[in-house]
């Protein structure tokens, strides 16, 4: 048997935006969007990582009641939930791809920790953290 996870949600504030974002601008691709009445099970993901989907979910009916909901949106759009992390082979170069592509960074890239990283968010607020994967080479001399 095989276990392991296979689907991560976000809350997102508009579904149809939070896929423009992450299809146009990350480059993930479509992997289910189907409806259900109101309620839109709608997931992505990235190109690279095809056993890995990122669900963007909107609060509301049938999961959430109203004030809920509300609350729910109203945390995202500060920032308040924890980063997600997108490992990238060369973080300065993705910041410039990216920023040209929209995305607004939050942090402009950084050397610390022995990596390179960035930040930014989705137009929900969710926070992201870029991160540059260290060659093996790199790795082996910091130890």
């Amino acid at each position: 048997m095989t276990q392991g996870i296979g689907v991560v949600g976000l809350y997102v504030r508009d579904q149809d935006e939070a896929l423009t974002f992450y299809v146009e601008r990350l480059g993930f691709r479509v992997h289910t969007d189907v409806r259900n009445g109101n309620y839109r099970w709608l997931t992505v993901q990235h190109p690279e990582q095809p056993s890995f989907q990122l669900g963007l979910f909107k609060p509301g009916p049938p999961v959430h009641d109203d004030a809920t909901a509300r609350t729910l949106s109203e945390v995202v759009a500060k920032g308040a939930m924890p980063p997600l992390v997108l490992h990238v082979e060369d973080c300065r170069a993705a910041y410039e791809r990216l920023s040209r592509l929209g995305v607004e960074f939050t942090q402009e890239p950084i050397d610390r920790y022995g990596a390179v990283d960035a930040g930014f968010r989705d137009p929900s607020g969710n926070g992201w953290k870029m991160i540059e994967a260290r060659s093996q080479s790199a790795a082996e001399a910091s130890t």
